[in-house]
């Protein structure tokens, strides 16, 4: 398995790069988000993930490991193949999927092209408990508002015993109501939304 290729980037575009890494020239297709992380660079480092099929062996790279966990979580949801994957990860960035699954937010994956209804909802049925477990849930950007308040108030919700995605859907609630300005305020308005 190859787990990442550092090199000198010999050309890029938004879909693909190619990286000079020891007098070889590693075609590796990249999304958006991994494109936008590298685009003024002339030296990166991608973590991949190696596709093999009948007809054809496909090298993915990452920006960071986050993308990659994520994007090998898509590909194992049924009727997800890697273009797909690579899709949702060129229009959400891994934080902006990670909170989208975590708080069942199917209208945010439905922006994908090519993701419908119900493929957002078997994404987020079959992902939603995993994508919680990986990296720290709670530097997950959950929209506007003071990101301090809401890592507290999660970390008190999910000390009183209310699961993480419960806890994160309540403290959107709370602060979209716009009545809680600090975080004792945020968790008594989530503890009613809960």
């Amino acid at each position: 398995m190859i787990a990442y290729v550092q090199g000198n980037i010999a050309y890029k575009c938004p879909t693909y790069v190619i990286i000079d890494c020891g007098g070889l020239g590693y075609q590796i297709n990249i999304s958006l988000y991994t494109y936008n992380k590298i685009e003024k660079a002339k030296h990166c480092k991608l973590f991949t993930y190696f596709h093999v099929k009948e007809d054809s062996h496909t090298l993915f790279g990452f920006a960071d490991e986050l993308e990659r966990e994520l994007f090998q979580k898509l590909i194992s949801v049924k009727g997800v193949g890697p273009s797909t994957g690579r899709m949702v990860l060129s229009t959400l960035s891994p934080q902006e999927l990670q909170s989208a699954l975590v708080n069942e937010d199917v209208a945010t994956i439905k922006r994908v092209k090519g993701v419908g209804q119900k493929s957002a909802q078997l994404i987020i049925l079959e992902l939603k408990d995993k994508v919680s477990k990986i990296g720290d849930i709670s530097t997950v950007n959950l929209g506007s508002g003071n990101n301090t308040v809401r890592i507290e108030a999660l970390s008190a919700l999910t000390t009183l015993g209310y699961s993480r995605g419960d806890a994160e859907k309540a403290i959107t609630k709370a602060i979209a109501t716009g009545g809680a300005s600090n975080a004792a305020d945020v968790i008594k308005l989530a503890l009613k939304n809960i």
